[in-house]
């Protein structure tokens, strides 16, 4: 294929290339990893000369398995980096198990040296149980937003697809990794190169660290009405005190039963119902994700006793909030 290739920013071909040193946690995501790789490697091609270099390593040094069970052979352990090193932390299913101590105490030596730490998909966790963004802006997974606000209260956690905050980055996961990549590359060798990379990716809609990573809310519930949407809108910011549906009815302008019909009519269920299914829905992550006790689950998600959290976590999952948690335990054991 022919393809025209933009001049870099810089010319000078002795200019050493930056070295990327991606760390590949137990479980990563693949797509967060191989977006990132991927990224740096098409920055070469299209520049005709190495820009970038990478190193994979890992715990143990030997192989890493993505959540997909595809075993990665590493280049080496947690080695020694060098001060202009950037490290890639990926991250993917249950990251607390994978954020071992070993990991922890290497983490913050090679911070201390003012290395560039990345945290991409759930890996944002182990850069805050580091210490590492203590007082920083980061992101998150959506998934994983309401379990990491509740243990890292000292982190300014956004919705954004990734965030830059100085030498820490991190990302929501999936291909933000290549909107992270792919501003760096821009930073380093201007927007021409970044445009040609994106091109190559087939990458049409390249985002901005101010856009969301979630669908909007017309969108998740296949539904376009704006009074609908402002009022799960403000639902979903008010878990842990839920607002009554006569409130939420006044704050749009309409009658309760107004709001009851408009929820029946395109959600197929009460307004009360809808937003006892949210409420539901951060407890299962929290139980899941963090070691709060039941009881401060059942109050960060809006419900005043421990027997009405459990009384209608069973009827809406079919099981008790401690058989949830020792289920998931059990898995993650085996």
């Amino acid at each position: 294929m022919s393809t025209s290739r933009p001049a870099t920013r810089t010319h000078d071909d002795t200019h050493k290339p930056t070295r990327y040193v991606f760390v590949l946690l137990d479980n990563f995501t693949l797509l967060c990893f191989s977006a990132a790789i991927e990224s740096l490697r098409i920055a070469n091609r299209m520049a005709e000369r190495e820009l970038y270099s990478w190193r994979i390593i890992g715990e143990g040094g030997e192989i890493a398995h993505c959540s997909a069970g595809a075993g990665f052979a590493l280049d080496g352990d947690l080695d020694e980096l060098s001060r202009d090193d950037v490290v890639m932390l990926c991250g993917g299913i249950d990251v607390q198990a994978a954020t071992t101590k070993r990991l922890l105490g290497w983490l913050r030596r090679e911070a201390r040296k003012g290395v560039s730490v990345a945290g991409l998909c759930t890996a944002a966790y182990t850069l805050a149980k580091a210490g590492l963004l203590d007082g920083k802006k980061a992101t998150i997974h959506w998934e994983n937003q309401d379990s990491f606000a509740e243990e890292f209260q000292e982190v300014e956690l956004t919705k954004s697809v990734f965030v830059v905050d100085g030498t820490r980055l991190t990302t929501a996961g999936g291909t933000s990794s290549i909107d992270l990549m792919l501003k760096l590359i821009a930073d380093d060798h201007g927007e021409e190169l970044a445009n040609a990379v994106a091109d190559q990716l087939i990458y049409s809609s390249i985002r901005t660290d101010q856009d969301t990573q979630r669908l909007s809310v017309p969108t998740r519930i296949g539904v376009r009405h704006p009074k609908l949407s402002q009022v799960i809108q403000i639902m979903e910011q008010n878990i842990e005190e839920p607002i009554s549906p006569s409130i939420l009815a006044k704050d749009v302008g309409m009658s309760t039963r107004q709001l009851e019909r408009l929820f029946r009519r395109y959600l197929n269920r009460s307004p009360k119902r809808y937003y006892m299914e949210l409420r539901l829905q951060k407890a299962r992550n929290l139980l899941m994700q963090t070691d709060m006790s039941v009881i401060n689950v059942a109050l960060a998600c809006g419900f005043a006793s421990p027997s009405h959290f459990s009384k209608c976590y069973r009827a809406h999952y079919d099981t008790t909030p401690y058989r949830e948690r020792g289920t998931h335990a059990a898995r993650l054991s085996i």
